[in-house]
C-alpha cells in the first residue's frame, strides 16, 4: 500500500486537474451560448438566399445554366459517377472536445474508400481547421488548400481564399463534384457528422420553388445568377463552419464536465484509500505502545 504522502500528492494532482476542468467546463459553455447564437443568426440570411437560388435556377432553366447547378433537378449520387472530387473537410484547430473530429474523420475516411472503390481518379481537399489538416496530410491526400487558426467567430473572408480553389475548379470544369464534410450542431448533447454534396447545386439543396418567377435582370441574367450562386455556395460554408464551431464547444463543455466528474470520483476512491493507510498507521502505533507498556509493566 502507497504511503499517506504518496496518496496526498496524488490527491493534490487531481484536485488541481478538476480545477482546470471545471474551468474549461465553464469557458467552454460561455462561447457555447455565443456559437449557438451566431449559428442562428446565419440561418435567415441563408434560408432567403436559398429562396432566390431556387427561384432565379427555375427561371433561367430555358435561357442560362449555371455549372453551379445540376443537369437534373432531382437529387441523384454521384459519387459512383463522379472521377475528380473535390472534398471540403471542416475540423477544429483545438482538440480536447471528445470524438467530435475522431467522429467525422472515420466518417471521411471511409468516404473516401468508397470514392476510390467506385472508380474516383483523384480527390482534392481543402482542409479548414487543424485536425483535419493534419489528418490529411498524414494519409497523403492531395490538399490544394487550407484555413487554419479561425479562432472562436467565423469570418467570410479567412474562408473565401481557400474555398474559392474548389469553386474556380468546377467553373473550369476541374472537378465534377464537390462534398462538404462537417459536424452538424443537433443539440447540446448530439452533433452529428455529415457528407453532403455541394456542388452542383441538386434540387434537394435548393429546394422547389413555390412558383415560377419572371425576373428583369441588371445587367444581365448571366451575370446575376453567376454572382448569387457564388454567393450562395459561400453562405453554405460559413454556415457548416458555424455549425461546426457550435458543436465544437458542446462537445467540449460535455467532455470537460466528464473529466470534472471523473476527476472527483478518482479523488474520492485516493480519499478512502489514504483515511484506511491513516488508520492502520493509528492501530499499528497503539499497538505498538500498548505492547510496549505491557512489555515494561510485566
Amino acid at each position: 500500500m502507497p504511503s499517506g504522502k504518496e496518496i496526498r500528492t496524488k490527491i493534490a494532482s487531481f484536485q488541481n486537474t478538476k480545477k482546470i476542468t471545471k474551468a474549461m467546463e465553464m469557458v467552454a459553455a460561455s462561447k457555447m451560448r455565443k456559437a449557438q447564437d451566431r449559428m442562428r443568426a446565419a440561418r435567415p440570411y441563408s434560408e432567403k438566399i436559398r429562396r432566390l437560388a431556387a427561384n432565379l435556377s427555375a427561371a433561367t432553366l430555358s435561357d442560362y445554366r449555371h455549372p453551379f447547378l445540376a443537369k437534373s433537378q432531382p437529387s441523384q449520387d454521384a459519387a459512383g459517377k463522379a472521377k475528380r472530387i473535390g472534398l471540403i473537410l471542416v475540423t477544429t484547430d483545438k482538440g480536447l472536445c471528445g470524438g467530435l473530429n475522431t467522429n467525422i474523420l472515420r466518417l471521411v475516411l471511409n468516404t473516401m474508400r468508397d470514392w476510390e472503390a467506385a472508380g474516383a481518379a483523384q480527390v482534392r481537399v481543402t482542409a479548414i481547421g487543424n485536425k483535419g489538416l493534419g489528418f490529411m496530410q498524414r494519409l497523403g491526400a492531395k490538399v490544394v488548400s487550407e484555413a487554419t487558426h479561425l479562432g472562436d467567430t467565423p469570418h467570410l473572408e479567412k474562408l473565401i481564399g481557400p474555398v474559392k480553389i474548389m469553386i474556380d475548379a468546377v467553373q473550369n470544369g476541374e472537378l465534377d463534384v464537390v462534398y462538404i464534410a462537417y459536424t452538424r450542431f443537433i443539440n447540446t448533447m448530439k452533433q452529428e457528422p455529415v457528407v453532403e454534396q455541394l456542388l452542383p447545386l441538386t434540387g434537394e439543396r435548393l429546394g422547389t420553388p413555390e412558383g415560377h418567377w419572371d425576373y428583369l435582370y441588371e445587367p444581365e441574367a448571366r451575370v446575376v445568377v453567376d454572382e448569387l450562386l457564388v454567393r450562395y455556395v459561400e453562405a453554405l460554408i460559413y454556415q457548416a463552419v458555424a455549425e461546426n464551431m457550435a458543436s465544437e464547444q458542446s462537445a467540449r463543455m460535455v467532455a470537460m464536465k466528464s473529466a470534472t466528474d471523473n476527476a472527483g470520483n478518482v479523488i474520492k476512491e485516493l480519499q478512502l484509500v489514504y483515511n484506511k493507510a491513516r488508520q492502520a498507521s493509528i492501530t499499528k502505533e497503539i499497538s505498538e505502545i500498548v505492547g510496549g507498556a505491557a512489555a515494561i509493566a510485566g
